[in-house]
């Protein structure tokens, strides 16, 4: 039996008739390692530890899921792809520990590890007295006291390899249910934009060159660019867009839980991020409402429509079936080979260059990065629209979403 201190000094004990009504029940979630609700995802494992990975908790049972499809994703977001990325060399292998067996979930917890091999803690040496301009040494001793040096431990980008490993096993649930597709972009580095057509682009034309932009005009500019400031030891930001096609309806909650803000959310928890926009974002205040409103209309299936998509495929925090369209902006890395100033751990005033193998610029890893992080939002909204929505018929609805009415053979 727990019990605890009252502010009176008294001892109560949870359950005590006598103290029910001093009692206080207390819950302490994962201090800031998970994501979701029906769909939850823990990551572990520091950047120079033995390793990195995940728990997934909540995926159905018997769908089919393969350490090659984890692993695809693992080898578009692993370091030491290009010239543009970190030179560490890391193979980042997927090993499914539990929850798959001969090749499909068994809907119980999902645990995957990826071993850490190419670490260089010894870069790291200076870092564990002086802060690194913009990194997370301050704040983490702030709050914590204690910090893991080598590469930054928690806050380095290599936790994402959990987020990418179980976003694979989202996007696999979304293919399977609505035939989801989700598909990210570098749309932006420095001052450097792109023309893309949003219906048509493929994942052949985002991975057709190394810095991940279909433009192929516009990504020749950004790998120079890129080159550029990684000559003089500086580094750059962008931004990525996101894409989700054919994506169910009805996705999101009112108020607090709108399907926007656990997207913005999932973005901002991103190494980096430093903005977040859908649809029309900023540039949507400076329109009338008769310019910005999407108009409605029946297709030729009957299906309702909006003629136009600046709400960016969500509507009073739900989606509404158009494509769901997402910016994200990256900062510039904070490791750059400039010396700068800074204060050591014991309060003096110093310079530091930062070592270390790091990108130039964050965008071109990011990408599957973003998208992982949004089927992970999908994959729990679409539980929880199930558990909620699904399970009694539905009478004169006009929208109904046919992708999960038939998952309850009712279409």
């Amino acid at each position: 039996m727990q019990s605890f201190r009252c502010p009176q000094g008294r001892r109560a004990h949870a359950g005590c008739p006598r103290q029910a009504s001093r009692s206080l029940r207390l819950s302490v979630r994962a201090a800031g390692s998970t994501y979701g609700n029906n769909f939850r995802v823990t990551t572990f494992g520091e950047s120079h530890g033995k390793g990195v990975g995940c728990v997934i908790d909540g995926v159905p049972p018997r769908l089919p899921i393969s350490e090659d499809e984890i692993q695809l994703e693992l080898d578009r977001r692993k370091p030491g792809q290009s010239i543009i990325t970190t030179p560490r060399k890391e193979d980042d292998i997927a090993e499914i520990l539990s929850g798959v067996v001969d090749g499909v979930t068994l809907g119980t917890p999902i645990a995957i590890v990826v071993r850490n091999k190419d670490q260089k803690s010894q870069d790291y040496s200076e870092m564990s007295v002086a802060y690194r301009p913009s990194h997370a040494d301050a704040t983490y001793d702030f709050k914590y006291g204690i910090r893991a040096v080598a590469g930054g431990g928690r806050s380095s980008a290599r936790e994402t390899i959990g987020r990418v490993a179980a976003g694979a096993v989202a996007k696999k649930l979304l293919k399977v249910i609505g035939d989801t597709e989700i598909l990210a972009f570098v749309s932006k580095v420095r001052d450097i934009e792109c023309d893309v057509d949003m219906a048509s682009f493929t994942l052949e034309d985002v991975e057709s060159n190394i810095v991940r932009c279909p433009d192929q005009a516009a990504a020749q500019k950004m790998i120079d660019a890129i080159n550029e400031v990684r000559t003089r030891g500086e580094s750059c930001g962008g931004e990525v867009t996101c894409v989700v096609r054919r994506c169910p309806k009805g996705l999101g909650s009112p108020v607090f839980d709108k399907l926007e803000a656990e997207l913005a959310k999932a973005m901002l928890s991103l190494p980096a991020t430093k903005g977040f926009e859908i649809g029309s974002g900023f540039r949507g205040a400076a329109m009338l409402g008769s310019e910005h409103n999407d108009e409605f209309y029946l297709d030729e299936q009957g299906r309702v429509r909006t003629r136009t998509n600046r709400s960016g495929g969500v509507q009073g925090g739900l989606s509404n079936g158009e494509d769901i369209v997402i910016r994200v902006a990256f900062k510039p890395t904070s490791t750059i080979g400039i010396k700068q100033k800074t204060v050591t751990r014991d309060g003096q005033e110093t310079e530091l260059r930062a070592r270390g193998r790091h990108d130039p610029c964050v965008v071109p890893r990011a990408v599957p990065m973003v998208e992982s992080m949004v089927a992970l939002v999908l994959a729990d909204q679409l539980l929880q629209h199930y558990a909620q929505c699904e399970l009694l018929p539905r009478e004169g609805t006009v929208g109904a979403d046919p992708s999960v009415l038939r998952q309850f053979a009712r279409v």
